[in-house]
């Protein structure tokens, strides 16, 4: 497959996404005196912006790319939850599996920018594991997805909609209907993903879920240590993101370092949406593990070179992966 039908192939793609969905929050403003009240800044509001978080992202990735992307996910019945599904419906994206529970709160993350200054982040959250009950209506809905997904983005972010109970229950799901589960895991369930197909851990994510110390421009050390991971999680293969040293995959019986491409950085946030989200339409297409690497590598520099957390230009990831052969 050369890269043209790769990149046409993408657009027949249904992708279910199951993780963590989040509300950003951007408030801009100007700064002219100090509160009366106590000593902080007093922030004139001029403009207030959603975007879509955590799990949201790798939609809009996925989405980029030219599949369907299907969020799984659990969010509250409060207004958050209704300003997070309108900004999901005003994307195109599919909601079938979003379920909304009066049990739950929905994350929402606001930024209060003075200028080009952040002055505070305000966290509404819980990172409590859902109910039971909430947690058998995820199942349900994601075995009645899974037929027509041609691969599945386990999209952890450690707030408590994935637990062991329901990754173990998926994963075997989807192992008999031969549908692939790619994995961008956080601490709390990184030995939850067992049996799954491509494990995509960061560099800190690998070090701090194995608990292990090991010098990564030691080619054996790495290897041997990825080596480790595949046989504690019976996993078929991994994908390790290495910030500037690239990228690292030991997946089909073969094992590929690719350096990272120089760019001029201009923000990292959002890079790890991107690889999962490249990886994971690679993998349903069968591509092989050096391509899947590749590409995903290539979409994560793209991305750092943008400002914010934007989603991948696909025409501009085709034209740099022709460059690559």
């Amino acid at each position: 497959m050369d890269i043209h039908q790769i990149f046409e192939s993408f657009n027949s793609l249904r992708v279910l996404v199951i993780g963590d969905v989040m509300l950003d929050s951007y408030v801009w403003g100007k700064v002219d005196r100090i509160s009366p009240e106590a000593p902080v800044p007093v922030v004139n509001v001029s403009k207030r912006e959603y975007r879509l978080g955590g799990a949201g992202n790798v939609l809009l990735n996925v989405q980029a790319l030219g599949a369907e992307a299907i969020i799984c996910t659990v969010i509250g019945t409060d207004s958050s939850g209704d300003l997070l599904e309108k900004s999901l419906t005003e994307k195109g994206l599919n909601c079938e599996g979003l379920i909304r529970s009066d049990e739950r709160i929905t994350t929402i993350k606001e930024r209060i920018i003075a200028g080009s200054q952040q002055v505070v982040r305000i966290d509404t959250e819980t990172d409590k594991p859902i109910f039971k009950k909430e947690s058998d209506r995820l199942i349900t809905k994601v075995k009645e997805l899974i037929p027509s997904c041609q691969v599945i983005i386990f999209e952890d972010y450690d707030k408590g909609v994935l637990t062991a109970e329901s990754i173990a229950e998926i994963t075997d799901f989807a192992n008999e209907h031969n549908v692939p589960t790619v994995v961008d895991p956080k601490k709390r369930n990184f030995l939850a993903y067992n049996n799954t197909t491509l494990f995509k851990p960061n560099l800190k994510e690998l070090r701090e879920g194995l608990k292990v110390e090991f010098n990564v421009e030691n080619p054996e050390e790495l290897k041997a240590t990825v080596r480790h991971l595949k046989e504690v999680l019976n996993v078929k293969g991994a994908l390790i993101t290495l910030s500037e040293q690239g990228v690292f995959i030991d997946f089909q019986d073969e094992i590929h370092k690719l350096p990272a491409h120089i760019r001029s950085i201009a923000d990292v946030s959002g890079a790890g949406d991107t690889v999962i989200s490249i990886a994971a339409c690679c993998v349903a297409l069968g591509l092989p593990s050096k391509s899947i690497a590749a590409i995903s590598n290539l979409g994560g520099g793209l991305v750092c070179e943008m400002v914010g957390v934007v989603p991948i230009d696909k025409e501009l990831l085709k034209t740099e992966a022709m460059k690559l052969g």
